[in-house]
């Protein structure tokens, strides 16, 4: 995997880095599945999106007399949500983290179980966040299995609603790195 300080890339595109539960399924959905399996992907990248974009939270502008009730009212949904991912979690337990890097192309990853082989189809299941319960599921083709491990799966195409959220949710992130980067060292 690359430095974090480095500009993550994938197949040619800006790419996500983070350490996530994955898990590659080597049983795709049936068609009339999969029908359901882009709705379902991009309710659950903009239920991540709204999560990543509370994250920065600012202080109420006291022009917005109402923005420190609607933080506390965020706050407590968070908490919920928080909770129900972990009573649904118990009933499916999650995989064990591994370092993950995706874009609406791809993913690459080093399973800590046995690595599929190149040329298989299946899903790769992305565990977002702790606070969402349902994982997003990628169809694709596994492309390299490294020697080290790594595996690189290609998607079938996606569609444009989830790739514009995968892109912008991946191009936010690399932008808050930098501007992590350029900040100033506040300890000195």
């Amino acid at each position: 995997m690359l430095d974090p300080d480095d500009t993550v890339v994938l197949y040619e595109e800006l790419a996500f880095q983070d350490v996530m539960p994955v898990r590659w399924d080597c049983q795709p959905p049936e068609p009339a599945a999969a029908v359901g399996l882009a709705e379902r992907n991009l309710l659950v990248m903009q239920a991540w999106d709204a999560l990543e974009d509370h994250a920065v939270l600012e202080k109420a502008d006291e022009n917005a007399p109402l923005a420190a009730e609607i933080q506390r009212l965020d706050r407590k949904m968070t908490l919920l949500l928080a909770l129900v991912g972990q009573l649904l979690a118990l009933n499916r337990p999650r995989p064990a983290p591994v370092p993950l890097r995706f874009n609406a192309r791809g993913a690459l990853w080093r399973p800590l179980e046995a690595a599929p082989q190149a040329g298989a189809q299946g899903i790769l299941e992305i565990y977002l966040h702790e606070c969402i319960a349902q994982p997003l599921r990628l169809r694709g083709r596994i492309t390299a299995v490294a020697a080290t491990g790594e595996v690189k799966v290609h998607f079938d195409p996606l569609d444009d609603a989830l790739c514009a959220v995968i892109t912008k949710i991946t191009f936010r992130r690399h932008r808050r790195q930098i501007a992590g980067r350029h900040a100033p060292n506040r300890a000195s």
